[in-house]
């Protein structure tokens, strides 16, 4: 109840002082701006290399048959016109492979991106297969990041990217997992195999990443993806008609998607946060979070009192 109570003065706070209710999903509003840039760049500890902040996942967004694809061609277009590059898939997410595969060939844009695949499968044959399938799917000889997803049979299929890595397959080694769980496992996994890439659930209303995963990452030296930073849409239903916090203008932001990622973002571990997204509005709106002052931790430790 304390929690509803301030969330409610907050909001009451925003009403005064004449700031717009933005606020959910269903309000577009806040995407005016076609395009946001120059998104802010953070180094991925292994090489130096440099990531733009906000990327893409795919997850159910991207599930689309061919004849169903115009929408995903135009958020495509806003991701890159942005300079957006990280777009996060996997052989398990439907027709999502097959469709970044073909987007992403017809904007001529495979040497633009950085392509994020995951092997989701026990064994090693049946691992190595399914990769030469996402291959295909993509539309490409090699990605830039193949991660063993949700950490389904790791003692196999790491060895095996780590080997697929050395034949230029791919240029990252990563791990993921989605779920609060699983989160003494990555630690452990992390700890003890080094990959180059921790992909791992964090949001406001699941924030219990930053109690050792984060900082372990940071001090191993491992890049940090953040996936359901919007907690799958149910963040959403949670602000539906509230006002954003009296002090988001502040920080450049515009709605509650775009406080969302830029909590994640905050975090000095994290390296990038792939929101998914079908509909060009709010891509727009998910790239507007990627530039701009982070947040300071006071006001990150009052969102997750707020959500908790």
């Amino acid at each position: 109840m304390r929690s509803r109570r301030r969330f409610l003065a907050i909001a009451a706070a925003a009403a005064a002082a004449g700031l717009r209710p933005s606020l959910a999903r269903g309000d577009t509003s806040a995407a005016a701006a076609p395009e946001a840039g120059p998104l802010l760049t953070r180094p991925i500890p292994a090489s130096g290399e440099m990531l733009p902040v906000i990327g893409m996942g795919t997850s159910g967004s991207f599930d689309r048959p061919a004849d169903e694809r115009d929408a995903l061609r135009e958020v495509l277009r806003r991701f890159l016109a942005a300079g957006a590059r990280v777009i996060d898939t996997a052989p398990v997410y439907g027709e999502a492979e097959a469709a970044v595969g073909v987007l992403v060939a017809e904007a001529g844009a495979r040497e633009k991106v950085f392509l994020a695949t995951k092997i989701s499968i026990t064994g090693r044959e049946a691992g190595l297969a399914q990769f030469q399938r996402s291959l295909a799917d993509l539309r490409t000889d090699a990605v830039d990041l193949l991660q063993v997803h949700s950490l389904r049979d790791w003692q196999t299929q790491l060895p095996l990217i780590r080997a697929l890595k050395a034949e230029g397959k791919t240029r990252y080694v990563g791990v993921t997992h989605s779920s609060n769980g699983a989160h003494d496992d990555l630690a452990a996994v992390i700890e003890s195999e080094r990959p180059d890439f921790l992909q791992v659930n964090y949001s406001v209303a699941e924030p219990a990443a930053q109690d050792r995963l984060l900082p372990l990452a940071r001090d191993l030296g491992v890049a940090v993806i953040v996936n359901r930073a919007f907690l799958d849409g149910a963040l959403f239903k949670r602000v539906d008609g509230k006002a954003l916090p009296p002090w988001a203008a502040d920080f450049g932001i515009g709605s509650w998607a775009q406080l969302f990622l830029k909590f994640a973002l905050s975090h000095p571990a994290v390296t990038v946060v792939i929101p998914a997204t079908g509909k060009p509005d709010r891509q727009s709106d998910n790239l507007e979070a990627g530039v701009g002052p982070m947040l300071p931790p006071a006001q990150c430790a009052e969102l997750v009192q707020i959500f908790a």
